[in-house]
């Protein structure tokens, strides 16, 4: 199925949305998890400084003959912690050979960073005898750690928003398709049912317009007053409908464990409405329901009666003067089985999808409010049963719901009566 465009704006706006989330949330945790590192290498830095610098305090006598180094002419960020001595007179004598020039500045005993030699130093200091001993270690490690971390965060960062749109725009899409189909049906609804309550009002309209453009005698308002009502009736029709699709739809029950139905009997009872309406167009109406025991599905007994009422008022209406219709309720297979055919022109295999769309016809047949199978379809869907839409023995359309038969509900005891006495 396309989707349009409003299906792929809602997704769009539903991926750009998620991704925006994750973002926010992986830049915040990107930003805590640089600062736990660079404050974890910090404060190594930190200890390591301030072990030198006891070292370096143990031989203050004499500290150029006590303090070495091991690295003499190494790289800077290879060498070890390197220690000078501050004299009072803001003179600087390195400890330990290779270190680079300390520039001159009011010394106190918070660790400071400063930038010697073209790298970055995080320096320390405590007081001597003579002035201050400052102990210092390159960073420069350090901003590289950080910056490659920036630059990993960066790239994982843009793959997991890159693959968090994609993926939420996927989920739009399939979590929107089932709410623009509904949309898209509601539209169609709505405009298909502004069609047929225009219908009988435009009707109503006119002969009521016509009534009056002109005198007429009792027999024409009689007849205009009959067509009237005739159209009052269709429209108060197509309304009930409407509010009972409208219930069904706000309200989507599944029946309880106490709505028992038996279908033979509701069956039973249908046949019998429906043998005038068959007489007066000289239809044929079998009955071959199964009466031998209680056929019960769960479901409501007014739900299934007018079920069985659409599908024999569609059979009575499409079979025609002198056609035939058939009923049928039989167990099978563990299933109750509800068959209604007649000797109709059928139903093209390529409209039975669309038999209970509402408003939906098949033809031209007058009568009905093209509501009547959809009101079945809801009956069906709620009671849990299954529909099959086929072809009838003399060659109509055959309706065919089946359910899972429902055990019958047991008739509670009745307390015996305590002896008096």
């Amino acid at each position: 199925m396309r989707q349009n465009d409003a299906q792929w704006a809602h997704a769009a706006k539903v991926a750009l949305g998620a991704t925006a989330i994750v973002g926010a949330v992986a830049v915040v945790l990107a930003l805590a998890a640089n600062m736990v590192i660079v404050h974890h290498l910090d404060q190594s830095i930190d200890s390591r400084l301030s072990v030198r610098l006891v070292d370096a305090s143990r031989g203050a006598v004499n500290p150029l003959a006590t303090v070495t180094s091991s690295h003499e002419g190494g790289d800077l960020d290879d060498a070890p912690s390197f220690v000078w001595l501050v004299h009072r007179d803001g003179a600087s004598t390195a400890l330990v050979a290779g270190a680079p020039a300390l520039p001159t500045r009011r010394w106190t005993s918070d660790p400071v960073e400063l930038t010697m030699a073209g790298s970055p130093f995080r320096l320390d200091a405590v007081t001597a005898p003579d002035g201050w001993l400052v102990a210092g270690e390159s960073v420069l490690k350090v901003s590289q750690v950080r910056d490659e971390l920036l630059i990993a965060e960066a790239v994982l960062g843009a793959l997991l928003l890159l693959v968090t749109f994609a993926g939420s725009f996927v989920v739009g899409l399939r979590a929107s398709a089932p709410i623009e189909q509904v949309r898209r049906r509601q539209a169609e609804f709505t405009a298909d049912a502004s069609h047929e309550l225009r219908t009988p009002l435009s009707v109503i309209e006119a002969e009521v317009d016509l009534a009056l453009s002109r005198e007429r005698d009792a027999a024409g308002y009689q007849d205009t007053l009959q067509r009237v009502s005739s159209e009052s009736g269709r429209l108060r029709s197509i309304v009930e409908d409407l509010l009972w699709l409208a219930r069904a739809d706000g309200r989507p029950q599944e029946p309880q464990a106490d709505q028992v139905t038996d279908v033979a009997a509701v069956g039973q009872a249908c046949l019998s409405r429906f043998r005038a309406v068959a007489d007066a167009a000289s239809i044929t109406l079998t009955d071959r329901i199964d009466h031998r025991s209680p056929l019960p599905i769960r479901a409501d007994a007014d739900s299934v009666d007018r079920l069985v009422s659409v599908l024999l008022d569609n059979a009575c209406r499409y079979a025609g003067a002198g056609g035939s219709v058939d009923v049928g309720v039989v167990l099978h297979g563990g299933r109750v089985v509800l068959t209604v055919d007649d000797s109709g022109p059928g139903i093209p295999e390529d409209h039975r999808d669309l038999v209970f769309d509402r408003f939906h016809r098949a033809d031209d047949t007058p009568g009905g409010t093209g509501l009547g199978l959809a009101i079945a379809d809801v009956v069906v869907r709620n009671s849990g049963g299954t529909w099959s839409v086929g072809t009838a023995p003399a060659g109509g359309a055959r309706m065919e719901v089946s359910w899972r038969q429902a055990p019958l509900p047991q008739a509670r005891a009745v307390p015996s009566p305590e002896p008096v006495g």
